[in-house]
């Protein structure tokens, strides 16, 4: 299936921001990149235009996938009205030099939840590294591309087990505890699909393991809500600190001042931020 946009889409940066991850089977001199499916299928995308004339091939999927596809990848809707919001705000320049970057979704939405859950209080490197040996033990790889294992294995396993791949103890026990609570039906993940942030936020944080900047990077990257701010992240404040030229990183108070100005986009405020860290 081929297909254009008519508007920008930087599929080069969203490409250079998937490949941060070992676990993204991701060809950056061939523009595309290989999607596990929860059906157990491999679609893969690839671009075939310009970030002007943005031109993709999907190749692969099944039925109803496309639709799946485009909507994982942000090819369902314009950026141009995030843009535009962002040109009478403070984030006006940064807007401009990633203009068309799309808010990519995770691939699997326990994938999501679990890796918010290993990357907290951890450097990017080492979050990376840990979730690498968390799937590549107990997933499966087909045709280079990883599968995130399935609740019901994790919810079988001992914390022992993670503790020898370098897991905290009590990371070890949220993420299997998770996995149980998904596995046995009492946390239906799939299901939140339908529900406002607010509820989920709600839900989940009744989970051992999982607080706000959790639950908010599980709604950005695993449901891909348009309207996420996580306050406490680091990277984030360090960020705004070198846009707004600050000699400290911007308190939680200053930073919500801005918050009304960005809204209703302001996953995408967190989004550049982040990129123009990376």
């Amino acid at each position: 299936m081929h297909f254009s946009l008519p508007y920008i889409y930087n599929f080069d940066r969203a490409l250079d921001r998937l490949s941060l991850d070992p676990l993204h089977a991701v060809n950056l001199s061939d523009k595309s990149v290989k999607v596990p499916m929860a059906a157990g299928n491999i679609v893969t995308v690839k671009a075939l235009g310009t970030t002007e004339k943005p031109v993709f091939a999907i190749e692969g999927a099944k039925g109803g996938q496309d639709t799946e596809i485009k909507e994982l990848f942000h090819f369902h809707k314009s950026l141009e009205p995030i843009n535009a919001h962002f040109e009478a705000t403070n984030l006006a320049e940064l807007f401009e030099e990633h203009r068309g970057t799309p808010l990519i979704r995770e691939f699997s939405l326990y994938g999501s939840l679990m890796k918010s859950i290993i990357h907290q209080q951890l450097n990017l490197s080492f979050a990376h590294t840990l979730t690498s040996r968390f799937v590549q033990k107990y997933g499966e790889e087909r045709e280079g591309v990883w599968f995130y294992p399935e609740p019901n294995t994790i919810a079988r396993i001992d914390v022992n087990e993670l503790r020898e791949l370098q897991f905290s103890t009590r990371k070890a026990e949220y993420v299997i505890g998770l996995s149980q609570a998904i596995a046995e039906g009492t946390l239906d993940i799939e299901g939140m699909k339908a529900k406002k942030d607010e509820e989920i936020a709600a839900e989940l944080i009744t989970y051992r393991g999982v607080g706000p900047w959790t639950a908010q990077n599980f709604l950005l990257f695993g449901l891909g809500r348009p309207n996420l701010f996580p306050l406490a992240d680091i990277g984030l404040q360090n960020a705004l600190k070198l846009q707004w030229q600050l000699p400290e990183k911007p308190r939680a108070e200053e930073i919500i001042r801005h918050l009304p100005d960005w809204s209703p986009y302001l996953s995408y405020a967190a989004l550049y931020l982040w990129r123009s860290l990376e």
